[in-house]
């Protein structure tokens, strides 16, 4: 139990910043004025219209060792070792859960932050400009602070869905190498459906919803918003 609760901690502190990082970037792109916009609007939306174990398995052929595509980019980076195996050392199974998870599930994330942007004024950054603010001012003091209510939004959901990692892990590691990718709702499953013990897997349910609730308040209260 302990272990499986550390790994989901574990998971959701680096999948979060990860993937709001790129839901906030991509947004941006693609509220820009760039050529090729709706091919990038397309590509973006790509991981959201397919399904999850679809996406797993094209994942997974990346991570196929000793010959998969990131094993060779490593080796044209010029990586000195035979390979790594992503998902079968313990110390980059989790690793590779994450950054699976964040590009397989951050258009929604992008989507809200796309509809942030388009409700700033542009007349703030037209002001901005005549006053002399650079691109990073912009962002600093409009951009960023004009979301601030969508940021509180996105990162409790995105920190709930975090908690209830599942399908990743019992599909590509089953939980290993040595539990260390074994997620507190993988655990309750298995201790529910393999191993019959119905009361100890409710009381780690019941467990499950008062961490998940108690987070998501922690962090409505800390954030601040209008």
């Amino acid at each position: 139990f302990w272990r499986a609760f550390r790994n989901t901690f574990y998971f959701a502190m680096l999948v979060v910043p990860l993937q709001l990082t790129i839901s906030l970037c991509s947004a941006m792109l693609l509220n820009a004025r760039i050529h090729a916009r709706s091919f990038f609007r397309t590509v973006t939306l790509l991981p959201l219209v397919t399904p999850i174990t679809v996406v797993i398995v094209i994942w997974a052929a990346l991570f196929q060792i000793p010959d998969g595509m990131l094993n060779n980019l490593l080796r044209v980076f010029g990586y000195d070792g035979a390979y790594v195996n992503w998902l079968g050392d313990a110390r980059w199974a989790m690793p590779s859960i994450v950054l699976l998870s964040a590009w397989a599930t951050f258009p929604f994330q992008m989507l809200i932050y796309l509809a942030g942007l388009q409700e700033i004024p542009a007349e703030r950054y037209e002001a901005a400009r005549i006053d002399g603010a650079n691109a990073w001012a912009q962002f600093r003091y409009i951009t960023f602070t004009g979301l601030r209510n969508v940021h509180v939004f996105v990162l409790i959901t995105t920190t709930i869905q975090a908690f209830k990692l599942f399908v990743q892990v019992d599909l590509l590691t089953r939980g290993g190498p040595l539990g260390s990718t074994n997620t507190l709702v993988r655990y309750m499953v298995q201790e529910g459906y393999s191993a019959q013990r119905i009361g100890y897997a409710s009381a780690v349910a019941i467990l499950f919803f008062v961490l998940v609730a108690a987070f998501a308040l922690l962090q409505r209260a800390l954030i601040p918003n209008d």
